[in-house]
């Protein structure tokens, strides 16, 4: 009988998000009139760019002309849209990533997982508590973990708890680690880093001979100009950091599907007998055998971010989610809760009250308020005692939904 990869059986009972689902589901089949708004998942509401979408119907018209069909493309993604992210993204904030630098992907959280194809399986790994739970959970898949233990925690795993008590900012380890995850503007927390607090990692990678794996999913959210948006704007970082982007939150392609990754052709790991390895031509190789490249379509669509009328309407759309974001953190402030981020990030995070559990509260806000987020504990141990909030809807439900909150916390 064909055996099967028993690291899997190590994972929790069920993803966050599909036991999310399914209390909502139990919730609404007992209360079908209930009329249940959800901020829990990060998925946007709003419709793609207009220039994107006419850039796609283009691009779909290239493809019924022999002359400009397109069949497989390039692994690594078309030249014309690495070069203007290359240019857009990262010249322009004086970073020296070169479009040779870039991968094209169908989503960062996809790349977050399969980088560890390169890595090899005896690296202490790092991770901030509360964490985006895919990090964690691509390492248990690939047997880089033991069990995991009461408080949620797994063996092999080096957990660097994140509160309001150290202002949702990780200390850097005492201990060697070798590959360090890092997000910022956090997801979920909404936390933001400095540039000063990424060149402390920066240099410790450097010490230690570590890389780090810098989630950048949020960064077009940041609005205070004193913060870095990537982490090759810190001195150093092209030795010793990976970086993930997406066009998913920005740009509206969560079901659209196109995403980044930068890995520095200056970037060496170790192989087993001691010598150096490049890492940038194993990635390569990796996307060259297990990928086939995100379709023309999608890619012609991303390009349109960086025309002038792109650029005009992606601002629009994250400025209306940050002020959704804005009205989330006035209103739980008036209904007497503690909040956190929602300034840089489109992630409320939110204090429980009264010693409520986070799935007390998810319970609570779903029976009293129909309104759904997302449980703290789900994100790691440290991550009891809080509840996010997503700014990923639209504002009438944004609205409602305080609405509904402010009238049962407030009284």
């Amino acid at each position: 009988m064909a055996t099967v990869n028993d690291n899997y059986r190590k994972l929790k009972a069920g993803y966050l998000f599909p036991e999310i689902a399914r209390r909502v589901n139990a919730f609404i089949e007992a209360n079908p009139d209930a009329k249940v708004i959800r901020l829990g998942i990060g998925d946007v509401t709003e419709p793609l760019p207009e220039a994107c979408r006419v850039a796609m119907i283009k691009a779909v018209e290239d493809m019924g002309d022999r002359s400009s069909f397109k069949g497989y493309g390039p692994e690594q993604g078309y030249a014309w849209l690495r070069e203007k992210i290359a240019i857009n993204d990262f010249q322009s904030r004086g970073c020296d990533i070169d479009a040779s630098e870039i991968f094209i992907s169908d989503g960062s959280k996809c790349d977050c997982g399969n980088i560890l194809d390169i890595f090899g399986a005896d690296n202490i790994i790092a991770v901030t508590d509360p964490v985006y739970p895919v990090y964690v959970d691509t390492n248990v898949m690939a047997g880089h973990t033991g069990e995991i233990n009461e408080k949620g925690e797994y063996e092999g795993l080096v957990y660097l708890p994140v509160t309001a008590e150290n202002n949702f900012t990780a200390e850097i380890p005492t201990q060697k680690v070798d590959l360090i995850y890092l997000c910022f503007p956090n997801n979920p927390t909404g936390a933001t880093a400095t540039k000063e607090h990424l060149q402390a990692w920066v240099d410790y990678a450097r010490a230690n001979g570590s890389i780090i794996f810098f989630d950048a999913a949020y960064e077009a959210f940041i609005t205070d100009p004193s913060l870095p948006h990537s982490i090759y704007e810190i001195e150093g970082a092209k030795e010793c950091a990976i970086e993930f982007r997406s066009f998913s939150k920005n740009a509206g392609f969560t079901g659209t599907r196109c995403a980044l990754t930068v890995v520095p052709k200056n970037l060496i790991g170790q192989a087993k007998d001691g010598s150096d390895v490049e890492l940038w031509k194993l990635w390569n190789r990796r996307q060259s055998t297990k990928f086939n490249g995100v379709s023309y379509i999608v890619q012609r669509g991303a390009e349109a971010v960086y025309s002038e009328a792109g650029q005009a309407q992606i601002r629009a759309l994250i400025d209306f989610y940050m002020e959704n974001a804005k009205i989330i953190r006035e209103k739980l402030t008036e209904a007497g809760l503690a909040v956190y981020g929602g300034e840089n990030a489109p992630y409320v995070w939110v204090k429980t009250p009264a010693e409520l559990t986070s799935w007390d509260f998810f319970d609570k806000l779903l029976q009293t308020c129909n309104v759904v987020g997302t449980p703290g504990s789900g994100f790691g141990a440290a991550g009891e005692g809080y509840f996010r909030i997503s700014a990923f809807n639209s504002r009438e439900n944004v609205n409602e939904a305080m609405r509904r909150i402010l009238d049962k916390f407030k009284s």
